[in-house]
């Protein structure tokens, strides 16, 4: 909605982010990679429009985007009217936490036109090789092809659970061409069946456990600490640096977050997934 600023216009648009996934991996030994987001209530992206010239877009705090991903998405909708859009991160770049993604499409928020989800998603993917589902209504109950920008299959919601969450390791942005997941075609069958958080929360933890012995970091601390603070399970960002320790609504543990920080975790913070 334009908002009046002295005598420039401004626009402004919330975008969506997620906080890792509770599923990653591929869909046999040789299928793609394929997804089921985690998505936390009340955690978005503030993106702010003016005119100016060229495409342009830079968070505050982190830098420009990359221009010549900008360019490869504006060529893959057709063109994006010039102005620059600033953007509010609640978590810096790179973390896995949909930050390129919500970026991208804070740029064609601001096109002056409808368009569609599924030319985001290509767009998206056009842009930087992967996107996120952020872009469709119900993200998390999508198996989202992230390579290919295409859902696989609807599943059920979410559960609700409260989260402690944080960051370990480096910042590591998504590569299109990676392909180093394991076969997860077994979770997600599981996860069809809808039996409620803590089994959801297992299957997160396994989806892990399985990325963090073949891409590491091998001095990961999250496993040992969801067993001692009583955690129905754990989940991460499988290309990155998020995790979030999982819990029964209203059963956080009144000292887990010192102990997330004694453990090396930054960024320590409470999350909650939305009712169903």
């Amino acid at each position: 909605m334009p908002i009046t600023g002295g005598s420039v216009p401004i626009e402004r648009a919330l975008l969506p982010c997620h906080f890792g996934e509770w599923i990653q991996g591929r869909l046999g030994a040789d299928g793609p990679v394929a997804l089921v987001s985690l998505l936390p209530s009340r955690v978005h992206v503030h993106a702010r429009w003016q005119p100016g010239q060229g495409v342009r877009c830079h968070a505050i705090g982190h830098g420009d985007l990359d221009r010549a991903r900008i360019a490869r998405f504006a060529r893959a909708l057709g063109g994006l009217p010039q102005g620059r859009v600033a953007l509010r991160l609640p978590y810096p770049p790179g973390l896995g936490t949909g930050m390129s993604t919500a970026g991208l499409m804070a740029l064609a928020a601001f096109a002056g036109r409808a368009i569609p989800p599924w030319a985001l998603a290509r767009a998206c993917v056009a842009a930087e090789g992967a996107s996120d589902p952020l872009m469709l209504p119900e993200a998390s109950r999508l198996l989202w092809a992230s390579r290919q920008g295409r859902v696989m299959a609807k599943l059920p919601p979410q559960p609700r659970a409260d989260l402690l969450a944080g960051f370990f390791g480096p910042s590591r942005p998504t590569r299109g061409h990676d392909q180093a997941y394991d076969d997860v075609s077994d979770l997600v069958a599981l996860w069809q069946q809808d039996k409620g958080l803590a089994a959801c929360a297992a299957l997160a933890s396994e989806s892990a456990r399985r990325c963090l012995a073949r891409r590491g970091p091998p001095d990961d601390p999250t496993d040992a600490l969801a067993r001692d603070l009583g955690a129905l399970g754990w989940a991460m960002s499988h290309s990155g640096a998020a995790r979030a320790l999982i819990f029964a609504p209203g059963e956080l543990p009144r000292h887990g977050a010192e102990r997330l920080r004694e453990a090396g975790l930054r960024g320590v913070h409470v999350l909650a997934t939305p009712r169903p």
